[in-house]
């Protein structure tokens, strides 16, 4: 047994469900994952509620299986490759302790000066040059530190 929505009416303010029942939907829904338990909430619905001179055909049930088991894995690498994406900015950040950074302020100016500390704030790396906090998104350009050797 298949769910097929009968209406495609979905806007900001309002949306027509599956059985024409008028739902008020917020501005922006919420990121919404179903999980292993949800799934089988789910199936235990569709079985309890499936015609029996008519039951789902073990292809329909393997497939949605298949369907399930992909989403999870998806799921899986996405975390994974936000978590990848956080240690790149980490190492980004730490490979600029001591170099020299062009950095563009929120109003639009460019600062030029040295990298001097690498901090973590919920979790994001930020840079401080000349005495103020950047994120790593407003550095425009990065070279080597130029100094001036000793003369003996």
């Amino acid at each position: 047994m298949s769910v097929t929505s009968t209406s495609a009416t979905n806007s900001a303010t309002g949306a027509v469900g599956a059985y024409g029942t008028t739902q008020t939907l917020p501005a922006q829904l919420p990121q919404q994952t179903l999980g292993q338990a949800d799934f089988l909430k789910l199936l235990v619905a569709q079985l309890s509620a499936q015609d029996p001179m008519n039951p789902m055909s073990d292809t329909d049930f393997a497939a949605q299986m298949a369907q399930f088991s992909t989403l999870q894995t998806t799921q899986t690498m996405q975390n994974n490759m936000a978590a990848v994406q956080a240690g790149m900015g980490v190492l980004v950040a730490d490979s600029l302790l001591g170099a020299t950074v062009n950095v563009q302020t929120s109003d639009g100016r460019t600062i030029s000066g040295v990298v001097n500390t690498v901090q973590y704030q919920s979790g994001s790396p930020t840079i401080t040059v000349n005495g103020q906090v950047y994120n790593l998104s407003q550095v425009t350009s990065v070279s080597q530190t130029q100094t001036s050797l000793p003369s003996h």
